[in-house]
């Protein structure tokens, strides 16, 4: 094999050469290996100057546009559990960093509970359950202006009574066998019904935001899936193995484990959704758009109220979308625009600062005239 002519970094040439001495590679092979290497770092090279973010933007987008519009696939292989959006609704949900949407999780287990019948009794702990998930039948009674609920045999008594009388004020709560009797102070039809309306919604037990669990089998591992998510909770269970446990809600991450996390759960997610869809792209590029979306430390969408709308261009925040209010507002405060970027320089015909366009020479005749009559006197 060719011997591709590309000068290593340091880094990566000591990494291959202790590569090589712990797997007693050596002579041809090492050399086969070293040019495969090589070719490598030669494609994943690029240009002083060259406009990456045009060639990432283009890189993602283009076939993104191959991506199917199938929004949802199941995401529990037992029991049907949530819907988990995919394709090219699932990539806008990620750069528009969108706050509603399916939440999922994946959570794993410590050794001594990673089993079966610990990860089913986890996952009915952690379940969160609503009075109506007790409540068998439930009406107003306007003859007394109270309400009645029937509950199910199973039903916790106390923990209902103790839940109901938490979240709702000035009610008098009591049971008459599996019968629940509420009768506010003061109140009339349609305080009724909102009141019933808010007890049957009332939280009983389990993490909140966790609607739905399934218990799946994935190699040695037993994990529970949910619909819904609740990061900070999950992770203070003594039962749950943090390192591996996964969510898909990026505002949760860098809530809990801090911007660098979110960042990284950006990329995660969408080099999963690229996969998903069998396109191939380069992590570099989706690494620089999580890296663009989280730089100040915060997550910013990529569009007209996030990364695209705050440039320190005018030029190039009108350019974009809402071209008259940005020229408005810049001339309003007497704002200026420096011309550092390529896209404000394009729009006035100036040459780009990008490729052979960021480098500006100076020409002076005395000296070349000069350089001409050497050249001359020794031919």
């Amino acid at each position: 094999m060719k011997m591709t002519r590309v000068k290593l970094p340091k880094k990566i040439e000591k990494d291959f050469n202790e590569y090589c001495k712990e797997r007693g590679i050596k002579g041809g092979k090492k050399r086969e290996l070293l040019a495969k290497l090589k070719k490598i770092v030669k494609k994943s090279s690029f240009e002083p100057a060259e406009a990456i973010g045009v060639i990432t933007a283009q890189s993602i987008s283009e076939p993104a546009t191959q991506m199917t519009m199938r929004s949802y696939t199941m995401a529990s292989q037992a029991g049907r559990l949530a819907k988990v959006t995919f394709g090219l609704p699932r990539m806008i949900e990620i750069f528009d960093a969108r706050k509603t949407f399916e939440r999922s999780m994946n959570i794993y287990l410590k050794d001594e509970y990673n089993n079966k019948n610990s990860a089913k009794r986890l996952a009915e702990k952690i379940k969160e359950k609503f009075v109506k998930d007790v409540v068998e039948k439930s009406s107003i009674d306007l003859l007394n202006m109270q309400l009645e609920f029937e509950l199910s045999n199973g039903a916790n008594r106390d923990m209902i009574k103790l839940a109901i009388e938490k979240y709702t004020k000035n009610c008098a709560v009591n049971f008459r066998g599996n019968t629940l009797y509420i009768k506010p102070e003061k109140a009339e039809i349609k305080d009724l019904r909102n009141i019933k309306i808010k007890i049957l919604g009332t939280h009983l037990s389990g993490v909140k935001n966790i609607l739905n669990v399934a218990v799946i089998k994935n190699g040695n591992d037993w994990i529970i899936q949910t619909d819904g998510s609740n990061l900070k909770k999950i992770l203070e269970m003594d039962e749950v193995e943090i390192k591996r446990t996964y969510t898909n809600d990026i505002y949760e991450v860098e809530a809990v484990l801090g911007i660098e996390a979110a960042r990284n759960l950006i990329l995660k997610e969408a080099q999963k959704n690229l996969n998903e869809q069998g396109l191939d792209v380069d992590v570099r590029h989706i690494m620089l758009i999580s890296d663009v979306m989280t730089v100040d430390g915060q997550i910013r969408s990529i569009g007209r109220y996030g990364v695209s709308g705050r440039k320190s261009s005018v030029l190039a925040r009108a350019n974009f979308e809402e071209t008259l209010k940005h020229l408005t507002i810049a001339s309003f405060r007497g704002l200026w625009d420096e011309l550092r970027g390529t896209v404000e320089n394009i729009m006035v015909g100036n040459v780009a600062p990008v490729g052979t366009g960021i480098v500006e020479l100076v020409v002076e005749p005395k000296k070349l005239k000069k350089i001409k009559k050497r050249k001359k006197a020794s031919s």
